[in-house]
């Protein structure tokens, strides 16, 4: 009886879990333990744009330099087309910089996330948020950007810059999201 009870308690349990799933996580980052965190000054050859921002010295020594709504940041998003994990050729031309940027600061830790707009289900933008942040990953690293210091992850839908439901909004969800940290 005491074990029939325990079992219908856990199934109640996890009936009241919900539907919201975790994102989805790949990559890989170097063993925190063997890695020392410098921060080399960038070289004169990288400037302000609208794709890359100045950072501060007190910026730096910050946890992350975006904010909550996903927007800010030293390195600008990137956006892609409907239904496409497909770079762009602006696409290119900001990880191109944005590459360049972290070369200059290999001490950083960079998590290519992606994001896709409200349409579709659950499970298939966060399969599509994963295939843009690993395009952009991927592009990265053929540019010579290390692979010790990126992630990506997935956020599919669940963190619009936009919530609107229209196709402006729609644009800008549409991303690859670089969240810069320690």
């Amino acid at each position: 009886m005491k074990k029939t009870l325990s079992v219908l308690l856990l199934v109640a349990l996890a009936a009241c879990g919900g539907n919201k799933r975790p994102p989805v996580v790949t990559g890989s980052t170097g063993s925190a333990g063997s890695r020392t965190t410098t921060v080399a000054p960038p070289p004169d050859t990288i400037s302000e744009g609208p794709d890359i921002q100045p950072v501060d010295g007190s910026a730096i020594g910050a946890t992350t330099f975006s904010d909550e709504s996903g927007e800010g940041g030293p390195l600008a998003d990137i956006h892609f087309e409907y239904d496409s994990a497909a770079l762009t050729d602006e696409a290119r031309g900001v990880l191109e910089r944005h590459a360049a940027w972290m070369k200059a600061h290999t001490g950083l830790r960079i998590a290519v996330e992606g994001h896709c707009d409200d349409r579709g289900t659950t499970e298939y933008n966060l399969a599509l948020g994963d295939q843009r942040a690993r395009a952009a990953y991927d592009y990265l690293v053929s540019l010579g950007v290390p692979k010790a210091g990126l992630t990506t992850v997935s956020y599919g839908k669940e963190r619009p810059v936009d919530p609107n439901g229209n196709e402006a909004a729609w644009a800008k969800n549409r991303r690859a999201h670089f969240a810069v940290s320690r």
